[in-house]
């Protein structure tokens, strides 16, 4: 029986998920979890950002971008940068090491994504990142 095409793209898309999160639990990429990888990239690809900006782009509670922010702080990946125009407010700027850090995540999970993906042709690949990429525009305009 063929199923809807909506039924099979939602069932892929929770069984995507699941494998993801497992394979970054439980098989270790690189040193970052999931949220530090993210806000890292967002701010390396975007430059400084403060805390309400980060979570406007994700969608999440400022006290929870503001704890992810503190953990990447500790850790010395992130330094605060007070605000010129508002003494109350920072914006958070990459530091060497976190940018030393992300580096290295992204060559260990473009590595091991390209094994997943080594059987697939290049013109699959390129219109699974083209096809991928419109989705996330999608979801975040509509959702």
């Amino acid at each position: 029986m063929n199923k809807p095409p909506i039924e099979i793209i939602e069932l892929e898309m929770a069984l995507l998920s699941r494998r993801l999160t497992s394979m970054s639990t439980y098989k270790k990429i690189g040193t970052l979890d999931h949220s530090a990888y993210l806000l890292l990239n967002q701010i390396a690809s975007h430059g400084s950002a403060g805390v309400k900006a980060l979570s406007d782009e994700f969608r999440l509670d400022i006290s929870t971008v503001s704890r992810q922010a503190a953990a990447l702080e500790q850790k010395g990946y992130v330094s605060r940068v007070p605000d010129p125009n508002d003494g109350r407010a920072y914006t958070l700027q990459i530091s060497r090491l976190g940018l030393e850090t992300l580096n290295e995540n992204v060559r260990l999970r473009k590595e091991q994504l390209g094994k997943v993906l080594e059987d697939w042709s290049g013109e699959e690949r390129e219109r699974f990142g083209q096809l991928l990429q419109k989705l996330n525009e999608s979801i975040s305009d509509k959702l």
